[in-house]
């Protein structure tokens, strides 16, 4: 499909977003986020009001976050939790909370039944407030909260219920430690930051909920119980008690799922959905998570990209106040050439430099090996001002790239380029000529004060580590140039070769390539397909593709992947079935909900952004999941344990 003029533009880099304008709308948004939300927030489509008038068999009147002068002078009712208590010399303050934010109330001793039950109550005893809104006394607003101005005079207080004393308190900042806070994760969402992070991740569903309704998208679920699909982790394993001996998986993704509902013709489809990988987990990853999943028909990916970079660039519009210009695009070659990633971090301006040319005939084994081998690479990593760092540091770094399979990491401080060689410091600089090396060093833009590390070795292993060192210098030392940074990459190769000379697919088994049936079998190795990454700050916010939709393509990438016609009928006969009877072009992407709130939040673990997530051990220390099994129900399900577990 011929691409429009405003595609086309879509490759070209944006113009740079002003650190100055982000810092005041990361400003904003910080003051949006406030616990006590500010009026902005409240006036969204997602919240209400309360009014006397709806309320004759309701418990409360108003939210806490709502009250406000211009309701000075008006009976209303709290519902809540005592987040403080304070005795000011015989007058009685509690500050009552609510998911809404916070209120003051205020009992004086006139009302002795009232003030005697307000003396009693503790924090987080759950309680129910009668009284009247007035104004604070002059000098004694708090202009942080929504409710500042006001307070409430007490006419009536009622326990609802009492309360122990909590494992943390809940009024101030208090580091227990992330297992105390899963422990008695019920008390910990009463915190205001994870009960902002859960309001914001609300106001996103519900922004692209709209957004892709009002494109046109249907909203389908698709089923939960399924089969094992090679989706890249272990699948969740679902014995099946009328099916003895058989398994349904819980799935990584409605992958095949929403391919079916294009076969049958529902053009556009969304789904935010839970997925399941049972894998290995860090800090991004659970083995629960919840994708928001799109598809359509007839659209190429020019297309796809272009309405779901709208989509996300309006989510942001909406929830945090921040505009980005049009996403760049940068191929997957050209994305691990410079930054040895394929989620490059484009607010980092540090960039890995190709150099093996000039040391192919060095007598130096550790770089002329490696620079004469096809399969293999080096790279250079210049640091602007590193050659003040100390040999600590430089050590430190060394045992970070080994993390990711390195042998070690060189490095040249160029103290004074002016003096040749004996300007420079390094252990290596003997080894190479004085004519190389001025090559390298004008090659990757050293100046005076830099400092210039080195990776070489086979080149996923040189990419993955200067790519991390990339980013861990980048952090270290402040060298971000800006806030946000999204982008696009394309052009991923379709495959990727494993050590027996086998193949894996890149992405999944039902991407399409860019070239026949023929040529992918022909030249499996360089062949590119035709899949896209959303990527964010270094993080891949969402992945997608054009699929498969003709039966002989489908077959041609099974046999490639070593899948024989009768595991291909077994596995996926069913879709093989679909291609055959007028499968549309059609193509898709899905996102990761949880990571995109936790960018857009600024927390540090998508567990901060899950109500109740599961420990890197993919449990649940608040309700010990997993948890044994007795006899009797594995007999029903015909499973009998090997070993019997161990009380833990």
């Amino acid at each position: 499909m011929k691409q429009t003029s405003r595609q086309a533009r879509k490759r070209i880099w944006p113009a740079a977003i002003n650190p100055t304008e982000v810092e005041r709308k990361q400003s904003e948004h910080k003051r949006a986020l406030a616990w006590l939300p500010a009026p902005t927030v409240r006036k969204t489509s997602t919240e209400f009001r309360i009014t006397r008038s709806e309320t004759t068999t309701m418990m409360r009147s108003h939210y806490c976050g709502q009250l406000n002068e211009s309701l000075e002078g008006q009976e209303i009712t709290l519902c809540g939790w005592v987040h403080r208590r304070r005795d000011h010399g015989g007058v009685i303050f509690l500050d009552i909370r609510d998911r809404d934010g916070l209120a003051q109330v205020v009992f004086d001793p006139d009302r002795a039944e009232t003030f005697a039950a307000a003396d009693r109550v503790r924090s987080e005893y759950v309680v129910k407030v009668t009284g009247k809104v007035r104004l604070r006394p002059a000098g004694a607003g708090n202009a942080n909260m929504a409710s500042g101005m006001i307070e409430v005079l007490g006419y009536e207080l009622e326990v609802l219920n009492e309360a122990e004393t909590p494992p943390f308190p809940l009024n101030e900042f208090s580091d227990v430690g992330e297992e105390t806070r899963l422990r008695y994760r019920f008390i910990d969402l009463r915190r205001p930051e994870m009960l902002e992070k859960l309001r914001l991740r609300s106001r996103m569903t519900t922004s692209i909920r709209r957004f892709l309704d009002e494109n046109g998208f249907l909203d389908v679920e698709t089923p939960i119980l399924t089969r094992a699909t090679p989706e890249g982790a272990r699948d969740y394993l679902v014995p099946s008690r009328t099916h003895a001996g058989s398994f349904f998986a819980l799935p990584q993704s409605p992958q095949l799922f929403k391919q079916l509902l294009m076969v049958a013709g529902f053009d556009r489809y969304y789904q935010i959905a839970k997925c399941f990988r049972d894998e290995d987990l860090r800090a991004d990853r659970q083995p629960e998570f919840t994708q928001i999943d799109i598809e359509t028909s007839f659209m190429n990916e020019a297309e796809i990209m272009g309405l779901t970079e709208e989509m996300i660039r309006n989510l942001f519009k909406e929830v945090l106040g921040l505009e980005f210009g049009e996403f760049p695009h940068m191929t997957w070659e050209e994305a691990m050439r410079r930054f040895g990633s394929d989620k490059p971090d484009l607010r980092n301006p540090l960039e890995l430099v190709d150099v093996a040319d000039q040391l192919k005939d060095v007598e130096f084994k550790v770089f002329s090996g490696p620079a004469n081998d096809p399969k293999c690479r080096i790279a250079a990593l210049r640091v602007p001002g590193g050659a003040s760092m100390p040999r600590k540091q430089i050590d430190d770094y060394t045992k970070f790239v080994g993390i990711y399979g390195a042998r070690g990491l060189a490095y040249i401080k160029v103290n004074e380029r002016a003096k040749g060689v004996e300007g420079l410091q390094s252990p290596i600089v003997k080894n190479i000529p004085e004519a190389n090396l001025n090559v390298i060093l004008d090659r990757v833009g050293a100046v005076d004060g830099d400092i210039v590390f080195f990776g070489a070795d086979k080149a996923k292993i040189v990419s993955e580590a200067l790519g991390a060192l990339r980013i861990k210098v980048g952090n270290d030392l402040n060298l971000l140039t800006c806030e946000w940074a999204p982008m696009w990459v394309v052009d991923f190769p379709m495959f990727e070769e494993n050590a027996d000379g086998s193949f894996s697919a890149l992405h999944h088994p039902f991407t399409a390539p860019k070239c026949s049936p023929q040529e992918l079998e022909a030249n499996p190795a360089t062949a590119l397909s035709r899949a896209y990454d959303m990527v964010l700050n270094g993080t891949e916010l969402g992945g997608g593709s054009i699929r498969i939709h003709r039966k002989e393509m489908q077959q041609a990438v099974f046999r490639l992947l070593g899948i024989n016609e009768a595991e291909q009928e077994e596995k996926f006969g069913f879709l093989l079935d679909a291609l055959k009877y007028g499968a549309p072009p059609h193509g898709g992407l899905a996102f990761g909900l949880d990571r995109l709130v936790m960018l857009m939040t600024g927390a540090q673990s998508i567990r901060e952004v899950i109500a109740f997530p599961k420990t890197q051990s993919a449990a649940c220390v608040m309700t010990q999941a997993p948890g044994v099994v007795d006899n009797k129900a594995l007999s029903e399900l015909h499973i009998r344990l090997r070993e019997q577990p161990k009380a833990e």
